[in-house]
């Protein structure tokens, strides 16, 4: 059943049906009959002859020259073409169809003045698969004029639409292009914690950790919702485990990146959360100046591109994500390290061997970590220059910036996740290889763990005495990032 657009709840996961997995899209009978209304006022505001920014002016420090009214479709064109200024490698197609839906659903609202038929020729090539080279640099989040640029340019070398009086600054002037890479980053950080759950609980049993950490008093006595959720999942992951046998654990208490890791993703789980609430309002608002206010049959210059919100959120994701990611690094290091694990050094499958086993993961593991946690620092509060448009353009969110940011911590986080797993399988078998006893002494995994464990060692073998590490993790980050261990 197709996805009908009408401005007012589209959501993340709607996005991604239609960005990644072509789900069909249609347009909301209350929407076309909405956007042919506005249409209306903006016809009726050009025969006022009101002077309307974008409309009957100029943009930017132009915004003082009226326009020919014979020069406005042309104008129109120029400017989408005059704003091709986007730079660097072309984006995802997935972004780009997600920014394509998500410029659409703004048309739907009802607000832009643009034809109901632009709005239908963007979902008729998305229905057609249609995905145009769009350049993933050069915006700062006012309005993501160059990457738009660059879509509509697609748009009208591919099927010869030629864009009227408002149409050009409502195809340009959109944050579409953020919001959509938003959603597609948001949807893979969720994802990438449910497996960092899962990683984490075969690193407890790996570890043979106390699992008192998992004690229902803890959301009984810190009534954070993400808190309870990891706590359920981790519970669940680990139904059936060894180590809820008295005399399991080694320890009384474990080092804090083993003890608090309902806390560390719980945290997580809660930002996530907040930010997709934020994006879920940001998917059903109108972008656009100026904007139509059908009721009093005018048109108005607002701040709408404005998308502080956004860039905030995710920002607020990455400081958050940045713990699980340095966390599992942490665990990782420690199981590899004898005096932690109780297992020989680098977890060699002999403990008298002058082979480093899996120790050298720890360097790839902290080199990536680091590079991840970079990416967490904030970006909403920098400023671009205020040269541009004559002083009066002074402002920028960065959106854009903390969007590709998220999306790149959560790609360099999904190798973390592949290193931990392979040490924590590692760990695993020794424990089970050395049959040690009393405290570590290791029996049946989870039903989770025991899942994730198999998927493991079905793509990374077990690394005997003589035996060397894979050169190539690839296969399991891509089962890491496809969130198939969840």
């Amino acid at each position: 059943m197709a996805i009908v657009l009408n401005g007012s709840d589209l959501t993340v996961t709607q996005v991604i049906a239609v960005a990644r997995h072509g789900e069909a899209v249609q347009i909301a009978d209350t929407a076309r009959k909405a956007m042919e209304d506005a249409r209306s006022v903006v016809m009726e505001v050009l025969d006022r002859g009101t002077p309307v920014y974008g409309l009957t002016t100029g943009v930017g420090e132009r915004k003082k020259f009226l326009l020919d009214p014979a020069d406005r479709q042309s104008f129109n064109k120029r400017l989408v073409l005059n704003h091709r200024i986007a730079q660097g490698d072309v984006a995802p197609a997935d972004v780009v169809r997600g920014a394509m839906v998500c410029l659409a659903n703004s048309y739907a609202k009802g607000v832009t003045g643009v034809r109901p038929g632009l709005c239908a020729l963007i979902v008729t090539l998305l229905n057609e698969g249609f995905a145009p080279p769009v350049r993933r640099l050069g915006s700062v989040g006012q309005g993501d004029l160059g990457p738009m640029a660059d879509l509509a340019y697609g748009i009208i070398t591919r099927t010869g639409f030629q864009p009227q009086e408002n149409e050009g600054l409502a195809l340009v002037n959109s944050n579409a292009f953020t919001t959509a890479w938003a959603a597609l980053a948001l949807a893979d950080a969720d994802s990438l914690l449910a497996t960092h759950d899962v990683a984490a609980a075969l690193d407890l049993e790996a570890f043979g950790a106390n699992l008192t950490s998992l004690h229902p008093i803890i959301e009984q006595t810190r009534p954070y919702q993400g808190l309870a959720d990891t706590l359920r999942r981790l519970r669940n992951i680990l139904d059936g485990s060894y180590l809820w046998q008295p005399g399991a654990a080694r320890f009384l208490q474990d080092p804090l990146t083993f003890r608090c890791i309902p806390q560390i993703h719980g945290a997580a789980r809660d930002a996530l959360g907040y930010a997709r609430g934020i994006l879920h309002t940001e998917l059903n608002s109108s972008q656009s100046n100026p904007v139509v206010v059908r009721a009093d049959r005018d048109i108005v210059s607002v701040g709408n591109f404005d998308i502080g919100p956004v860039a905030a959120a995710l920002d607020f994701a990455r400081i958050a994500l940045a713990p699980v990611v340095t966390s599992a690094n942490e665990r990782a290091v420690k199981l590899l390290q004898a005096p932690f694990s109780g297992l020989p050094a680098g977890l060699g499958a002999l403990e008298a061997s002058p082979d480093d086993g899996l120790s050298e993961l720890a360097v790839a593991s902290q080199a990536i970590t680091v590079e991840a946690r970079t990416l967490a620092h904030p970006v909403s509060y920098e400023l671009a220059s205020s040269a541009k448009g004559e002083g009066v353009e002074d402002r920028a969110t960065m959106a854009p910036l903390s969007a590709r940011r998220l999306a790149d911590m959560v790609s360099l986080s999904a190798r973390v996740t592949a290193i931990e797993l392979v040490v924590a399988a590692q760990a695993i078998d020794l424990r089970r290889a050395l049959s040690w006893q009393g405290p570590g002494l290791i029996g049946a995994l989870g039903s989770g763990t025991e899942r994730a464990y198999r998927l493991i060692r079905e793509l990374v073998p077990f690394v005997p005495a003589d035996g060397t590490l894979p050169s190539d993790l690839e296969p399991l980050v891509e089962l890491v990032a496809r969130g198939d261990l969840v």
